[in-house]
């Protein structure tokens, strides 16, 4: 059964299928939620997850999501794997200039020939299938609109400095 946002605000005429949307909860934190009745809190407090978290998790789910299917048939469909995404943004760029991604899995009783072709599948596998790598390595275009501004008026102007603060 899909979700649909309240009726605070009428629905954009681009949701569809893969929209997701973010409610202000309080000050600089938002409830994260998809079509499916997920709800995340986005912020920096307790029991809340920031933005550059998300996006690690995002970068190491794809990933896990991508191989698993070519790892089950190398080690068992109830394989264990842990994926991990370090790094903290760059405080003078306002950016994150890499995330180093490990992935855990149990290689006990392998050869080494065994344990290269799992890796060698799994790079392949990322490669080929993570969405949301390919789209953060070739850097995806991100647009902003404030639905029911019109362009050129004093309302809807948006200053080129922003007065936000890095999340």
């Amino acid at each position: 059964m899909a979700t649909l946002p309240d009726e605070t605000f009428p629905l954009p005429e681009d949701f569809g299928p893969g929209s997701v949307w973010a409610d202000r909860s309080g000050h600089r934190t938002l409830i994260g939620r998809n079509q499916r009745g997920v709800e995340i809190p986005i912020g920096q407090g307790e029991g809340e997850i920031n933005p550059g978290e998300l996006l690690k998790l995002a970068v190491i789910a794809c990933a896990g999501m991508s191989g698993d299917i070519n790892l089950s048939r190398r080690l068992g469909d109830d394989f264990e794997m842990r994926l991990w995404a370090h790094g903290e943004s760059d405080e003078a760029t306002n950016r994150y200039h890499s995330i180093p991604e490990q992935v855990q899995l149990d290689l006990d009783g392998l050869e080494p020939e065994q344990i290269r072709t799992i890796a060698k599948v799994f790079e392949r596998a990322v490669a080929a299938g993570c969405t949301v790598e390919r789209s953060v390595t070739n850097g995806v275009e991100v647009t902003h609109e404030i639905l029911g501004a019109t362009i050129g008026t004093p309302s809807s102007a948006v200053s080129e400095q922003g007065e936000g603060t890095q999340a």
